[in-house]
């Protein structure tokens, strides 16, 4: 693929594009959406991401496109967008009643203890995704260039992820962009299959 004929571009909050980047999200997290949130995942994701400051919101996706339809995503945001984001629009979406909702909190808690140790001065890239046929043509590097250069304008000094330790292929191409494990989590008896990698790249001298 010509990697000129990759456009990325900034995501709009619709329903359509909201299912799109909720399934591109439950891939990269290998299911842990559903698991989440139940059959109603995806639908529940989209509403949420069609609303404003929270993780899952459109304002924070770029999508790529080749050949007029959309191939890849990548969701990033800095460290003090988190802390002023919200979880109403995806409790609002999910609709749960209180036992259900209690029950998705003690399963996501793994998910937002991670996300507590993002640093001040951190643009921390929470998700990218390529469609299956199309990896390794471009669409990732050029999303990560447009996530490092977005990182870059909003001040951030470094770009930071976290990445499964079972994955491999992830970690040697992000150490190609130059990321480093800096830590992992959880640091003491790591849950089977549930070893994360925070991975860290400086920006402040590039």
């Amino acid at each position: 693929m010509d990697q000129h004929s990759i456009i990325l571009r900034a995501a709009n909050p619709t329903l359509d594009e909201g299912l799109v980047c909720a399934r591109y999200l439950d891939e990269a997290a290998e299911g842990f959406f559903r698991l989440m949130l139940g059959r109603r995942a995806l639908e529940i994701v989209a509403k949420a991401y069609t609303q404003p400051d929270s993780n899952y919101s459109y304002q924070n996706v770029t999508f790529a496109e080749h050949g007029g339809r959309i191939v890849g995503m990548a969701l990033g945001f800095t460290a003090g967008q988190h802390r002023r984001f919200s979880d109403r629009p995806l409790k609002q979406a999910a609709g749960f009643p209180a036992l259900r909702m209690r029950t998705v909190q003690l399963l996501t808690r793994p998910m937002l203890q991670v996300l507590k140790t993002i640093a001040d001065g951190d643009f921390y890239l929470l998700s990218i995704a390529i469609d299956e046929g199309l990896r390794g043509q471009g669409v990732g590097s050029a999303l990560m260039d447009a996530m490092e250069e977005r990182a870059r304008a909003s001040g951030s000094t470094r770009l930071a992820l976290d990445v499964a330790a079972k994955n491999e292929g992830a970690r040697r191409l992000y150490e190609r962009r130059g990321m480093a494990v800096q830590s992992q989590w959880p640091k003491r008896l790591p849950l089977r299959g549930l070893k994360l990698y925070r991975m860290t790249k400086s920006l402040s001298t590039l």
